[in-house]
């Protein structure tokens, strides 16, 4: 016969690793919920993130079910909406705040900011209007198999992602959805919330991470 495994406190395996007074205290703010943003808004739920911000414009399509784990009741939905309802899912005591729109300067945001969009040049104006209101910062970006994850911290690392915004012109050709699958956003995300969570335990963060799946290649720095 199987027995339960009644566990009273779900944080219990990850209490060593993630230190939940401090966590208690942040608000995280996932600018994007497409494939990677998703991700991150959920693996934040999970971890016992309070209070998330989800900023997003955009609704779900069949693709994203595929690509970026939102469900066939989500279809025609905002991103914002069918995320905010996952985080509900998992823990219901979790604050969440959605904003149905672009970022905007006038967008409030949190300690933490997860940039999570599809352009460079998006990134550019949002790290222009939050790098000096925010304590932690963290840029994900993936294209096929291929994998970036930029960190900054308030006093450190700015200058380091600031040379990573490029012209637009210059990028690569195609949006990073254009391309993906459903793991390599779930591993950038991972590696993004990781980030996070060093910052949390007060251990130095990686600034720059690349990973290329298909080569088994990657670059810490």
């Amino acid at each position: 016969m199987n027995t339960l495994n009644v566990t009273t406190d779900r944080f219990q395996r990850q209490s060593d690793l993630i230190p939940a007074e401090r966590l208690s205290q942040l608000t995280a703010t996932v600018i994007g919920v497409g494939a990677i943003g998703r991700q991150v808004a959920l693996q934040l739920a999970a971890i016992g993130t309070p209070r998330i911000q989800l900023v997003d414009f955009d609704t779900v399509e069949s693709t994203n079910i595929t690509t970026q784990g939102y469900r066939a009741q989500d279809l025609g939905q905002f991103k914002v909406d069918a995320t905010a309802r996952a985080i509900q899912e998992i823990d219901d005591s979790i604050q969440v705040m959605t904003f149905q729109d672009r970022y905007r300067t006038t967008t409030t945001h949190g300690q933490a900011v997860f940039c999570c969009v599809d352009s460079i040049s998006a990134r550019a104006a949002i790290w222009r209007s939050v790098s000096k209101k925010c304590e932690f910062w963290t840029d994900g970006r993936m294209l096929g198999e291929m994998i970036r994850i930029l960190t900054a911290i308030e006093g450190s690392g700015g200058d380091r992602y600031a040379e990573t915004l490029f012209p637009q012109t210059e990028a690569q050709a195609g949006s990073c959805t254009s391309h993906s699958t459903i793991y390599v956003a779930s591993i950038a995300a991972g590696i993004m919330v990781h980030q996070f969570t060093r910052w949390l335990r007060e251990i130095p963060i990686d600034s720059d991470t690349t990973l290329n799946l298909l080569a088994g290649e990657i670059t810490v720095k």
